[in-house]
């Protein structure tokens, strides 16, 4: 039993509490994208999602891709080629690109945003769109006319798919290993390498696959310096086969209807993108919405596994309650919503994650402000928040995204570990979030090493900004107090521990690491806890009886009671450095 519906209602406050309309209509080429225009195409997308996507989900998980050896084809499972040919004709592939390739040119937040409802309905599915999506980013920014022209509008209408096809079997994160070889042939290249763990490198959703392949030239320098990025089809422009195999699939924990694949090249014919040595770039512009999307995923998977509890939860008697006035006289048990431990578990995951889709929402309203501002000092606001809190959304969105996935199950007991509910695939699909598009770690160690130095510490003051603008500006307002005295006491904290492990890693490096997974869960938490203070003050201006009003202030009390403390957990084990990890004895081990 799956009961997920799309949490529409959320969307639209969270889009009115993040000023939708005044930070998105002035942009040049949103105007026709009013809030009301945004809500109807949102509503026709999730409704394909729910009534097509949703019920191939487990079916497709049961019956996993299958792979012909013979051939070296890749097919999907019955029903997707039918709804991913739905989901193209209905335009959802082109929602956020450029109109002259033949895009909608809708707002990226809108895109983002939509994307959480793909995700919850068949994460399987959304793989291969979010990958083209990236391809097609790739190409946007460092494409030459001709690639743009002949690519693109394949790409965003569905017609073609893309991958990237970075990792190797030696080179997994460390890029700088790989060995896939470019060398020159006429007008282009031929590569010759193999690529693992390459999702929807092979399969029959499309007729041509584009591959965004890094590689070496024959007199690169070693490293990631060395590294060219390579266009890649699988159809060449005369029909025939372009040497690019699959070798085979991976046997995975989760997503078993999105195809992992270990890609051969054989002296494939490939077109360099961009300048030579220069293949980072254009993987990063690729990385940035991939990570942003897979902190979606943790929102996504967890929102659709809190609908299931609630739902398991709603119908479920056990035990009686412990205040005999609560007990039900008509029945033996208590509906177990009546426990506050089963109370403890839902408003855990709740308020996290409707706390995680508030900052999805903020930076990704930003990520557009970033990307067609005309105001370079907003554009410049812009694009600190986004750098600095991309590394968030994707580490703690996917590492909560598991935990309360978890903690649903939870709530619903043995049911919730059997396959009668969608629970069980949730939790083996989210899984993978925390590895792939770089590992948590490396988040970590992206925000620590790379994001709070940026500009002699811009992006952490900006941030900063942004919390004493809220405080300034309900600082009359008694009703906010209970909410920015525990944000106020954590962002001071938070300030004290970013001070002292800077000072520190710059006596030692190796500090950074040791500490840097426990800082930026620290950081999460209170960010989580400024978005949880905008969603309040956007509350407190809806009238007393409506519904949304109550619910986003009992859930933000409950977060700022309740979870916000753990960030001060998290600065104790930042203190304590780097000495319980380092000084252990490895033979220990």
């Amino acid at each position: 039993m799956n009961p997920y519906r799309a949490p529409l209602d959320d969307i639209r406050f969270l889009l009115n509490t993040f000023d939708y309309q005044g930070q998105i209509l002035p942009l040049p080429g949103y105007e026709d994208f009013d809030l009301d225009m945004a809500m109807d195409l949102l509503d026709g997308y999730s409704k394909y999602c729910v009534d097509v996507l949703l019920p191939l989900n487990g079916p497709g998980d049961q019956q996993g891709v299958r792979f012909v050896p013979e051939t070296g084809q890749v097919l999907v499972p019955d029903g997707f080629k039918q709804a991913y040919q739905g989901f193209c004709e209905n335009g959802f592939t082109s929602l956020p690109f450029d109109p002259e390739f033949g895009g909608l040119g809708a707002p990226f937040c809108l895109a983002t945003l939509a994307s959480e409802v793909l995700i919850a309905c068949n994460k399987s599915f959304s793989m291969s769109p979010g990958l083209t999506a990236g391809l097609i980013d790739a190409l946007e920014a460092h494409g030459s006319a001709e690639q743009k022209e002949a690519l693109l509008p394949r790409l965003i209408s569905g017609e073609w798919a893309g991958t990237m096809a970075l990792t190797e079997p030696q080179a997994g994160t460390d890029l700088g290993l790989l060995s896939t070889k470019a060398t020159a042939f006429g007008d282009h290249y031929k590569l010759t390498g193999t690529k693992t763990w390459i999702t929807f490198g092979e399969h029959d959703l499309t007729d041509n696959i584009i591959h965004l392949v890094l590689a070496r030239l024959s007199d690169a320098p070693d490293g990631i310096r060395g590294i060219s990025a390579f266009i890649v089809p699988k159809i060449l422009d005369d029909g025939s086969r372009n040497p690019v195999f699959c070798g085979g699939t991976d046997h995975k924990m989760g997503i078993h209807a999105s195809p992992t694949c270990v890609m051969n090249f054989e002296d494939a014919e490939g077109w360099l993108v961009g300048a030579p040595n220069r293949g980072m770039v254009a993987m990063f512009t690729m990385m940035n919405a991939a990570r942003l999307n897979v902190g979606i995923e943790g929102v996504a998977l967890a929102e659709a596994a809190y609908q299931a509890a609630l739902a398991f939860a709603q119908d479920r008697r056990q035990s009686r309650a412990l205040d005999p006035k609560k007990q039900d006289p008509d029945h033996a048990a208590d509906n177990i919503l009546v426990h506050p431990d089963v109370r403890r578990m839902l408003l855990n995951v709740k308020s996290t994650t409707d706390g995680l889709r508030g900052l999805v929402a903020w930076i990704a309203i930003n990520y557009d402000v970033m990307n067609n501002s005309t105001d370079p000092d907003t554009q410049k606001k812009a694009a600190d928040l986004v750098a600095l809190l991309t590394p968030i959304i994707k580490s703690f969105g996917s590492e909560r995204g598991f935990q309360n996935v978890s903690e649903a199950m939870q709530v619903m007991g043995g049911a919730g570990y059997t396959a009668d509910w969608p629970v069980e695939q949730f939790m083996r699909d989210v899984r993978i979030a925390m590895i792939y598009e770089g590992t948590n770690h490396i988040q970590a160690l992206d925000l620590v090493g790379r994001k709070l130095p940026m500009g002699g510490g811009r992006l952490m003051q900006t941030f900063a900004g942004e919390i004493t603008a809220l405080i300034r500006s309900s600082k009359d307002d008694p009703r906010m107090a209970p909410f920015l005295g525990p944000l106020k006491i954590e962002a001071k904290r938070l300030n004290e521990t970013t001070m002292a492990m800077s000072m520190a890693a710059m006596k030692d490096n190796e500090v950074a690491g040791a500490v840097a997974s426990n800082y930026l869960n620290q950081f999460a938490l209170v960010t989580l806890g400024y978005v949880w203070c905008r969603q309040v003050q956007a509350a407190l201006a809806l009238p007393e009886d409506d519904p949304m009003r109550r619910s986003k202030l009992q859930t933000a009390r409950y977060y700022v009671d309740m979870v916000l403390p753990e960030a001060a957990m998290y600065a104790q084990k930042v203190s304590v450095g780097k000495g319980p990890m380092v000084d252990i004895d490895i033979a220990l081990l």
